[in-house]
């Protein structure tokens, strides 16, 4: 899982023009959005820099956090 800080998603619209991004680019993969802390946490067979780019073109740009640890 990734933990991805996402500055600019800051509702619940932002949360799912997030996850539409996304899922453009791995229909399979899950997220969980949080525009309180800024936070998604992203399950995802694609690559991370693939998955950063395609937000960037969204429109939010985001970073990579230190890897979430496994449930």
């Amino acid at each position: 899982m990734l933990r991805l800080h996402v500055p600019d998603m800051v509702c619940g619209g932002c949360a799912r023009a997030v996850g539409k991004a996304v899922g453009a680019l791995d229909p399979d993969a899950r997220l969980e959005a949080d525009p309180d802390s800024r936070e998604a946490r992203v399950t995802s067979s694609a690559d991370p820099q693939a998955l950063l780019a395609a937000l960037e073109k969204a429109g939010f740009p985001a970073e990579l956090k230190a890897a979430a640890p496994a449930a």
